[in-house]
């Protein structure tokens, strides 16, 4: 998996970890799943998700392993009984989504763009195309 349990101590500390994971470690697992697919799905037209999810250890980038740690801390409190903690897991929720979104339209974060298999063109989705037509020689 992309997470480990350290990786929640930057957004939660152990115990109120195990709490929301009701002491399951399938059922956060299974949290982090849905996280790595809601955000793939943001930003998978830009970035290679598949590369940027299999990387390890030091090589995963640290703002990445942020955000799935507080969307599938989301999810794992939306299962709770009567959603204990569900403000703060709900604000930064949104944030998270806000950031996602903005990719589109300012940011840009340091993870592997997505590059075509076939022409080997790299960053498809970036809207700055710079260039110009052969130029034309109208000498008769």
């Amino acid at each position: 998996m992309f997470l480990t349990s350290e990786d929640y101590s930057a957004v939660c500390d152990a115990a109120t970890l195990d709490v929301i994971q009701q002491s399951d470690e399938a059922t956060r697992q299974r949290a982090e799943v849905y996280a790595i697919e809601e955000i793939s799905s943001y930003l998978r037209a830009r970035y290679d998700m598949i590369a940027s999810y299999t990387a390890t250890g030091e090589d995963r980038n640290k703002q990445l392993v942020m955000i799935t740690c507080d969307v599938a801390l989301y999810h794992l409190i939306a299962w709770l009984p009567k959603r204990m903690g569900f403000e703060i897991r709900s604000e930064r929720y949104k944030r998270v989504i806000e950031m996602l979104v903005d990719v589109h339209k300012k940011l840009v974060l340091d993870l592997p763009t997505y590059t075509d298999p076939i022409t080997g063109e790299t960053d498809l989705a970036n809207p700055v195309k710079f260039g110009s037509w052969k130029k034309n020689r109208n000498d008769w």
